[in-house]
């Protein structure tokens, strides 16, 4: 029987909310830039999506809940309130109902000439963001209630909204394609980034590469590019080390939380993919045996002898 794949992202698939203990919610400084160029807006979505960066900012989750409905009282196509509920609702159902909400509320709020007008550039218009974020939200509930392939159908469609991907949703389709074994599909998604830098493209690409064409020296040579992107992915993806309970707030490019972060989404890819773990252990052993030992200088009293 074929063993069951886990799920990418780890094992507890639901959002978290953006505001977690002393860290600011990201979507807070979103205010001070919707100050700076909308300033006072004297309309029921300028006014309802002022308390919702007032929501933000609210470290107290009843009162973050008691301001998103003051938002929908204000204007009841407030994308962002049905985010926030949606993040502290009580059940995975309620959550999808409430991005659904948020979704249609914020295709409403925008109207059918800005999905015309503003393709390809769509995350740079402030107004669209909470749509942005409710679709996002959507399509991680969607994924965690099975509907895989509407999950991806979002994904895919937020990216030719916004190629530039300010929301790094060509991660998260990545590890969902991955997932589905839909290589041909991924394989396009790589196209799209052909410049693309991380730890996450470059570790992903060898496992596709692997999935294709096998053990190649190839292959193998991909392999040995992506550990120059980051170095400590491969000690977790073979269970040498162990992630921490919580996942990492923040990383920078090529250190050990990056790989935390591409092992928390991508491990399953790794081990549903047969062979795949063993040839990384085997590429990885080899590696360092035939560097061997690293050569070590004299002691500190042979050098001061010496001297």
């Amino acid at each position: 029987m074929a063993r069951k794949k886990r799920e990418p992202g780890g094992d507890n698939p639901k959002r978290r909310p953006q505001h977690t203990g002393d860290l600011p919610d990201r979507r807070a400084m979103e205010g001070v830039m919707w100050q700076q160029f909308r300033g006072e807006q004297d309309t029921p979505l300028g006014k309802a999506q002022a308390v919702m960066y007032r929501a933000f900012e609210e470290p107290d989750e009843e009162r973050r809940v008691e301001l998103a409905h003051d938002a929908l009282a204000i204007y009841p196509d407030c994308a962002d309130a049905y985010v926030l509920l949606a993040e502290h609702a009580p059940s995975r159902k309620e959550a999808l109902r409430l991005y659904e909400q948020g979704m249609a509320a914020g295709e409403r709020a925008l109207g059918a000439e800005a999905f015309e007008r503003d393709v390809g550039h769509f995350w740079g218009v402030l107004e669209t963001r909470p749509y942005m974020r409710a679709r996002l939200g959507l399509a991680h509930a969607l994924w965690t209630a099975g509907r895989r392939d509407e999950a991806v159908r979002h994904l895919q469609e937020m990216l030719r909204l916004n190629p530039g991907d300010n929301q790094g949703v060509r991660y998260t389709l990545a590890g969902f394609l991955l997932f589905l074994d839909r290589d041909d599909d991924l394989a396009r998604l790589f196209q799209q980034y052909p410049d693309e830098a991380s730890a996450a493209w470059a570790y992903t690409k060898t496992l596709l590469a692997f999935r294709q064409h096998g053990d190649t020296p190839e292959v193998s040579q991909i392999l040995e590019e992506a550990k120059k992107t980051n170095k400590h992915v491969p000690a977790y993806l073979l269970g040498e080390k162990f992630p921490p309970h919580e996942q990492p707030g923040s990383y920078s490019p090529g250190d050990e939380n990056e790989a935390l972060e591409y092992v928390g989404s991508f491990l399953a890819g790794w081990k549903s993919t047969p062979g795949a773990v063993a040839w990384l252990r085997q590429n990885v052993a080899a590696k360092t045996e035939k560097e061997g030992p690293s050569p070590r200088g004299p002691l500190g009293f042979i050098k001061k002898w010496l001297t």
